[in-house]
């Protein structure tokens, strides 16, 4: 099938969130905590954001966006790591380190190069801004913004993948799932997207990342810029 449209996941296939977070982290809480293992604290914030979205998943609370959660998680993982003392200014500095993440090498070159054939949108559990933010730190061109924000819920509900084959009008097929996570690919072809697994093995530094998806996808691609090359782009 034609495809007309891609949809991305960003933490991890667009943008490296652990070197993002580690970097400001280690900068930020310097004053507080001047030997702190900031990969390690970057990896402790991660391991609370499934258990936050599922507060609103569950249906337990009404939607809120990313940087609540990210704040609400926030405390606890400076207790993680017996950091106290921090002012209310800098654990705001803290959550909009997620807006400060920098891209993959090759994904700016590749993302213009998928533009010119295809229809872009983020289909993240970030919120409008905190996706124009990424976008603008890294010149990424989106056709719209979609995903958590728009659907008002969070992956893997249905309805960020329905909204996103509705968003843009074409057939379930015609568009397709990016990510580099299998779970997201599974839950996008459930809705009848096509989908395409991006490697990150790097994704969790030392801890590693998805090499080759574990579930079947319509491509598999060593990173983004291959993508385009499978696409003819």
């Amino acid at each position: 099938m034609n495809i007309r449209a891609l949809v991305f996941d960003v933490f991890g296939t667009l943008v490296d969130w652990r070197s993002g977070v580690a970097r400001e982290a280690a900068r930020l809480l310097a004053p507080f905590a001047p030997n702190l293992d900031a990969g390690a604290f970057a990896d402790a914030w991660r391991v609370r954001y499934n258990p936050s979205m599922e507060t609103v998943r569950s249906g337990a609370r009404a939607f809120v966006d990313l940087d609540t959660l990210q704040a609400e998680s926030l405390p606890d993982v400076l207790a993680q790591f017996g950091i106290a003392g921090v002012p209310e200014d800098v654990r705001r500095e803290l959550v909009h380190a997620w807006h400060r993440l920098d891209a993959w090498p090759e994904v700016p070159d590749a993302m213009r190069r998928l533009r010119e054939k295809h229809l872009l949108a983020p289909n993240s559990n970030g919120h409008v801004r905190l996706m124009a933010d990424l976008a603008r730190r890294n010149g990424l061109i989106f056709d719209a913004v979609l995903g958590a924000g728009y659907s008002r819920d969070y992956k893997p509900k249905p309805a960020l993948y329905r909204d996103a084959v509705a968003a843009f009008g074409f057939a379930a097929g015609e568009t397709m799932m990016v990510a580099a996570h299998s779970n997201d690919l599974a839950a996008a072809a459930g809705h009848g997207l096509s989908t395409a697994h991006i490697a990150r093995p790097q994704e969790h530094g030392p801890a590693g990342g998805e090499t080759a998806p574990t579930v079947p996808v319509t491509y598999a691609a060593r990173d983004l810029a291959d993508l385009a090359d499978q696409l003819g782009c």
